[in-house]
């Protein structure tokens, strides 16, 4: 898809808003929703997704919602960090097909870093065990 274009209410994401499709959660307020990625590109790799929102890129936010979006992504990195240990941290978002993005909600990516551990391709590494990241994400959501 390129840059441009009408949001699909029937996206992955909006899917996962609505209660459609389960996620393993870390973190739900007023404004966002965070969730394990399960096919993460490092262990502890999540995403954070806007609620209430037809945004399917960053360019498509409206102003008023980008600080209350930023601060819940700056507490989530500092979560992730805290609880993980990481040796470095990569927050990303794309915007577009020819940018990466492959599902068309708009959404952060946390994800931690490991010193001598290669990241799986965005969106070709191998599907996560979900007992696993439940307990990620419940050390994530204990370091809140």
């Amino acid at each position: 898809m390129s840059l441009y274009g009408t949001y699909d209410d029937n996206n992955l994401f909006a899917k996962i808003l609505r209660g459609e499709i389960p996620s393993v959660k870390v973190y739900e307020d007023d404004e966002v929703l965070a969730f394990m990625d399960i096919f993460p590109q490092a262990r502890g790799h999540l995403l954070v997704i806007p609620k209430n929102i037809r945004a399917r890129n960053f360019l498509e936010l409206p102003a008023n919602r980008v600080a209350p979006l930023m601060e819940r992504v700056h507490k989530l990195a500092i979560a992730t960090e805290k609880a993980l240990k990481p040796d470095g941290v990569t927050v990303t978002q794309f915007n577009g097909e020819d940018a990466g993005q492959t599902i068309f909600h708009l959404h952060f990516h946390i994800i931690p870093r490991y010193s001598g551990e290669r990241l799986a391709g965005h969106g070709h590494s191998n599907k996560a065990d979900i007992a696993e990241l439940q307990a990620i994400a419940a050390q994530i959501s204990a370091a809140l």
